[in-house]
């Protein structure tokens, strides 16, 4: 059974850092997709981050949205099935409900990587707030 949970949410203030985690059973990371996605009250969902392996640790694809660029990280445990998004310089905007999401197999271009439409498997989301 696939399983896909985050944690790690919290209340931050702006400038602050925070890494949420993503802990998937049941697969392999080696040779999947995870992506990270959010949605804040009253927008569409949109694609963070995302990072895609290629079977024997090769041919790892990481993509990530404008707005994650230079500030947010994601990197990869694959013995630890634990997938990490690191967010620095929070800003208020960045207030969301973050989820993980998984596509059991290498997705090889950074578009579609952070398309929510490629990923199967979600998680119940984790909480993040930026404020003062």
């Amino acid at each position: 059974q696939i399983q896909v949970v985050e944690s790690g949410g919290d209340l931050v203030q702006p400038g602050g850092s925070l890494r949420i985690s993503c802990l998937v059973s049941g697969f392999s990371l080696d040779d999947s997709t995870v992506g990270w996605f959010r949605q804040a009250p009253r927008k569409e969902r949109e694609g963070v981050s995302c990072i895609s392996y290629g079977g024997g640790h090769r041919d790892t694809v990481v993509s990530s949205a404008d707005s994650a660029k230079g500030r947010f990280a994601i990197s990869g445990d694959v013995a630890g099935n634990t997938v990490y998004l690191q967010m620095d310089s929070l800003k208020p905007e960045d207030s969301a409900i973050y989820y993980c999401a998984v596509f059991l197999a290498p997705i090889g271009d950074e578009e579609s990587c952070l398309d929510e439409d490629e990923y199967d498997y979600w998680g119940q989301g984790t909480q993040v707030t930026v404020a003062s």
